[in-house]
């Protein structure tokens, strides 16, 4: 299903290669409560891009601290993950503002090994020392944030979840370290929750303060809002899902606490689902979602230990079964505006993501590994995209901008939301790189 892949992409690109057809688009369904807008592409791009960058930064410390083959390359797609940030503020706010960013983030991804090396060699001092750049970080982010958006995001507001973030990061590393590894994962579900709180906040700043290039829409609305929720559930699942199948293959002492991460994982999504379509239609998720999916890709880690090449073939046969179950639940759920064919196709293509990063893992490919990691974990962002879609044409009245709260859960962070179509040429890259929108369904165990 690669080859769906790059078909989506190629699609994607001639988008964003002519943005009058995204204005004519806006223009018909200005009336019509929808998830795919302008000022909702920009929220989802954040949501990848710094979701992505909670999840590297905490593996790369804990595998830096075991002395993991593979650390160096996970370092190295942090930085790369810094540097996919740079063309999208540069498309914003220019070339010099881009720069300035650059050298902030990825000065600030350089103190990451700093924490692990203290830690190593129970070096106060060094600890000391690598605590007071992340406070540097926080004051010189938080300023140029706040100056970027012209004070939409306020630079203390900024500064406080900036440093609630970086606690996040040294929480999960710290409780790791400890061996207290239920509070690791317990830190890492928060961290990687409040990423896309940040990108809430940020891109509503960023709206709120160009609303002429949003064409009115908003990165605040029901629907947006469902759009980020599934984003959520499904990058975490394909997350969790790499990192568990990896701690199985080695057999690590943290394996079964990566599993109630994915059983938490896929409680959410499941009651996600009671939300919009019942009690009974959530059950009969979960089912589907556990025993052809979850199970199946512990069953490919057995058989992949043990050599075993029959046992490896039915794991594979029960993930193509899970396709196309799901496939099917979806399609009827939404009412055929999301089709079962469309569904399968993308479900499968996640599970191709998933069985190829751990493929490139046990081969010590560490290259090929995080590559393929970082593609998969783009894709899932298709979730957000086309399932939300699919559900807001099925129910427009559940969320419609007046069904929104008045007053919005506060984020921590300043602004609303407008709109623009800049993101369509800002995230362009990014869309090459993540590998195409489609749906994939996040699920846990």
């Amino acid at each position: 299903m690669k080859t769906l892949k790059k078909a989506v992409v190629m699609f994607m690109a001639i988008m964003l290669l002519i943005p009058s057809l995204a204005m004519a688009h806006e223009g018909e369904t200005h009336d019509k409560p929808t998830s795919k807008t302008p000022a909702a592409d920009l929220r989802a791009g954040l949501d990848q891009l710094l979701s992505e960058h909670f999840v590297l930064a905490t593996t790369a410390m804990i595998k830096d601290y075991n002395d993991a083959e593979d650390a160096d390359e996970v370092y190295k797609k942090l930085d790369q993950n810094a540097k996919d940030m740079t063309p999208v503020i540069a498309s914003v706010y220019g070339e010099e503002a881009a720069a300035k960013f650059e050298d902030i983030f990825l000065g600030h991804n350089d103190y990451t090994p700093d924490f692990v090396e203290a830690k190593v060699n129970n070096d106060k001092e060094a600890r000391q020392a690598a605590e007071a750049e992340v406070d540097e970080f926080v004051k010189q982010f938080s300023s140029f944030l706040a100056k970027a958006t012209e004070g939409n995001l306020p630079q203390e507001k900024a500064a406080k979840v900036l440093a609630a973030h970086e606690q996040d990061v040294i929480n999960v590393f710290d409780y790791y370290v400890a061996g207290e590894y239920k509070k690791a994962y317990e830190a890492f579900r928060e961290g990687f929750d409040r990423m896309f709180t940040i990108s809430k906040a940020l891109s509503s700043a960023i709206v709120t303060q160009m609303p002429e290039k949003f064409e009115g829409t908003k990165a605040v609305t029901p629907a947006a809002d469902l759009r980020s929720q599934l984003n959520s559930l499904a990058a975490e699942h394909f997350a969790l899902a790499i990192l568990g199948m990896q701690k199985g293959y080695n057999q690590a002492e943290d394996y079964d606490f990566v599993t109630w991460a994915e059983n938490m994982n896929t409680h959410d999504f499941t009651k996600a689902i009671e939300s919009i379509y019942g009690a009974e239609a959530a059950s009969q998720f979960q089912k589907i979602w556990q025993k052809n999916h979850i199970q199946a890709q512990g069953q490919l880690v057995t058989a992949t230990l043990e050599n075993d090449e029959e046992a490896r073939m039915a794991a594979e046969q029960s993930l193509q079964t899970f396709a196309e179950t799901l496939g099917e639940f979806l399609g009827k759920a939404t009412g055929g505006n999301l089709p079962a064919d469309a569904a399968t196709n993308a479900l499968w293509a996640h599970e191709e993501d998933v069985i190829q990063t751990f493929d490139h893992y046990v081969a010590g490919d560490y290259q090929a590994t995080y590559e393929s990691f970082r593609d998969g974990y783009g894709f899932m962002f298709g979730v957000g995209e086309k399932l939300s879609d699919a559900i807001v044409k099925q129910m427009p009245d559940k969320f419609s901008a007046e069904q929104m709260p008045s007053d919005m859960p506060k984020t921590g962070m300043g602004g609303t939301a407008t709109n623009s179509l800049w993101t369509w040429a800002a995230f362009g890259a990014l869309v090459l790189i993540s590998g195409g929108f489609m749906i994939r369904k996040k699920a846990q165990q």
